[in-house]
């Protein structure tokens, strides 16, 4: 049974940001991101953790990031930070944890056992980039409230399976389908996956517009330089704003009172169409608030 999607803030832009990184952590106040994932794994070497693990204390104490989510990625369930790394969430605070190489409903079960004491505020996210974390996408998604958002590694998976890079990731889209599916069924956001030439801008573009039309609310990036197309492609369009607004004048009119379905300009309008709307309109708010601020 579907749930209702969470009114989660915008999550167009994931700047991923490797903790041992001095220099790119004190860069990331002034980037137009939704938000920061401060790496631990992939992009640490193991002798150099517990610097990584000192630098975002440092970060989050003298530099803390405001009007956008932060979001720590650990080492994964069972290596030799996974403890330590855990310590430090408890300490830090983020707005979530994100779990790496996430197997099945067990790892989100343990990561979420640690945080239930001290932690209340603090949310889980999933990396998807695994075989058995794809197969595995419902019971994952459907293991704990604290689950907000699915995000889809799709390097692990293509070494893991063997399929190539490809223009269209065409052999990858009926996971990647699976994995908006799981999301969608209970009511998680969905972020896609990398793309690993940050200097290709053009193919970056075809991608994120792929992404969007499969329903993904926003990628996980490697480089400032892919910020702004993301947030443009992930982003409501000025068209996309002036038809919600239509469809929800068109309901508020009192002609539609009591009606599940409206005719509007030609065309059959439902309520499921008002609530897509109404989404639409809180997210463009959202964004339209934060660009005021900053």
């Amino acid at each position: 049974m579907s749930t209702s999607p969470k009114h989660s803030p915008p999550r167009r832009s994931l700047l991923s940001v490797p903790a041992i990184n001095q220099r790119a952590l004190d860069k990331v106040h002034g980037l137009n991101c939704d938000g920061v994932i401060f790496d631990l794994e992939d992009s640490v070497f193991p002798e150099k953790k517990a610097e990584a693990r000192e630098n975002l204390r440092r970060h989050f104490r003298e530099a803390p990031l405001e009007g956008r989510e932060t979001v720590i990625r650990i080492n994964a369930p069972g290596s030799d930070f996974w403890i330590v790394d855990l310590d430090l969430i408890l300490e830090l605070k983020p707005d979530a944890l994100l779990l790496p190489k996430v197997e099945g409903p067990q790892d989100i079960h343990e990561a979420a056992g640690v945080l239930a004491a001290t932690s209340p505020g603090v949310r889980l996210w999933a990396m998807m980039e695994t075989a058995g974390g794809v197969l595995n996408a419902a019971a994952i998604a459907a293991a704990d409230a604290r689950l907000d958002c699915l995000v889809l590694g799709l390097n692990d998976l293509r070494k893991e399976t063997g399929v190539p890079p490809e223009p269209g990731r065409v052999h990858l889209v009926p996971w990647m389908m699976q994995v908006v599916l799981a999301a969608r069924a209970h009511g998680l956001d969905v972020i896609d996956s990398v793309f690993n030439d940050f200097r290709d801008t053009e193919e970056f573009a075809v991608e994120c517009a792929q992404g969007r039309a499969m329903g993904f609310d926003g990628k996980m990036l490697i480089h400032p330089a892919q910020i702004e197309a993301a947030n443009r492609a992930f982003g409501p369009s000025d068209e996309e704003v002036t038809e919600a607004e239509a469809i929800i004048n068109a309901f508020a009119d009192p002609a539609a009172e009591g009606l599940n379905v409206i005719n509007m300009d030609g065309k059959m309008v439902e309520r499921l169409h008002l609530e897509q709307a109404e989404r639409l309109m809180a997210k463009a708010r959202q964004i339209s608030e934060r660009k005021m601020k900053a």
